[in-house]
């Protein structure tokens, strides 16, 4: 039997809510596949903030490098001020413990979901691979004559050769991993941006040509990224770009697979301890209601499996998921599906703890 030590950070609104029925898969899965999780649970967030006016321990990082993984449910309370917990917690993490890349998968389960037209789930399946330790989010910058009439405000974007190098190297990887269309997409704006992006472009492909020869290249300006997300979905295998494009274009991507319940993510240090959360916030106001759909938790359970090697239990997972959504959901939205937060989780733990095999059965067509 296999032991893993989870770190669990429940943080705010409903992330507790979430995280539990995300550990209630999780441990079915490690039943039915001989594994043992071991959870520690950390209370990192906006009301122990509120207690102590510390928004996060020196030794925090240290801490949790003891552990391969972290699960996280969200952060961000409505009684502090934006910004706050997210740089103090969030960003601080990243950076810290050099979670370098963010990983987004971008999948339709069921094309009633999906608010483009005709697109079905064989149309909207791909990767966005973020770098997530430079660009604008690094705060360098600042402020000059700050609130007087001449105020000059100034946010650099940082680009390194050895950050956007390791970042298109884990994409090539990845995309050679997926063995889907073997194809990779720079995300920039290099007709603009002619100083960063020229870096990301001339790495890419002397990274590519001299060490990924089968990956095909292919590059896109973000705008244009956005128009074809809903007009051409079916474009993309593995998307790489910089942080705040990364954190824009995801954001697109979480909407057409289906909305912010179901979309997660990974924080990744492939060599470290990598993080793995929801990507839809803490939304207070639906706090201990039991509406808020916790697939998106589950499915960063799935992820972390599969970050630690998993991969027969994170396919388990994702097919109960999928199971789930298209033979109970009627919606994946808040107070709509049908079911609450506790029940959906019952139901992906108990589909996949009676299935060898999950069927994803396609959903009735409606009559006309």
């Amino acid at each position: 039997m296999k032991n893993y030590n989870i770190a669990v950070i429940g943080g705010d609104g409903t992330g507790p809510e979430v995280v539990r029925e995300a550990i209630k898969v999780l441990d079915v899965a490690a039943k039915k596949f001989d594994l043992k999780l071991n959870y520690t649970d950390y209370d990192f967030g906006g009301e122990r903030y509120l207690r102590t006016k510390e928004v996060l321990p020196d030794s925090a990082a240290t801490e949790l490098r003891k552990f391969p993984a972290i699960l996280l449910g969200a952060i961000g309370h409505p009684d502090v001020k934006p910004g706050i917990l997210e740089k103090g917690i969030l960003l601080r993490l990243r950076f810290e413990m050099e979670q370098y890349i963010n990983l987004r998968p971008v999948k339709l389960y069921d094309e009633r979901f999906c608010p483009l037209k005709d697109k079905k789930p064989e149309h909207i399946d791909f990767v966005v691979v973020r770098e997530n330790n430079e660009g604008l989010y690094t705060g360098s910058g600042g402020f000059v004559f700050k609130g007087t009439p001449n105020e000059v405000a100034v946010q650099e974007s940082i680009n390194t050769r050895r950050g956007v190098e390791r970042c298109l190297r884990y994409a090539f990887d990845y995309t050679r991993r997926r063995h889907k269309e073997n194809k990779l997409t720079l995300c920039g704006k290099t007709n603009v941006l002619t100083y960063a992006f020229d870096l990301w472009e001339r790495t890419f492909h002397e990274v590519g040509a001299k060490d990924y020869p089968d990956i095909t290249r292919d590059y896109a300006h973000v705008d244009a990224t956005t128009m074809w997300f809903v007009k051409n979905p079916e474009w993309f295998d593995v998307i790489v770009t910089d942080n705040m494009f990364g954190d824009i274009i995801t954001d697109l991507g979480a909407m057409i697979q289906g909305g912010m319940g179901i979309a997660a993510g990974g924080n990744i240090n492939p060599q470290g301890t990598s993080m793995f959360e929801p990507i839809g916030g803490s939304a207070p106001k639906y706090t201990g209601k039991n509406v808020i759909n916790p697939l998106a938790a589950i499915c960063a359970g799935q992820m972390l499996l599969d970050f630690l090697g998993e991969t027969e239990a994170a396919k388990a997972i994702e097919d109960a998921v999928i199971s789930t959504v298209r033979n109970h959901l009627k919606s994946l939205a808040a107070g709509k599906m049908g079911y609450g937060t506790k029940e959906v989780g019952d139901l992906v733990a108990q589909t996949l703890a009676d299935a060898k095999t999950v069927p994803a059965k396609a959903p009735a067509k409606k009559k006309k």
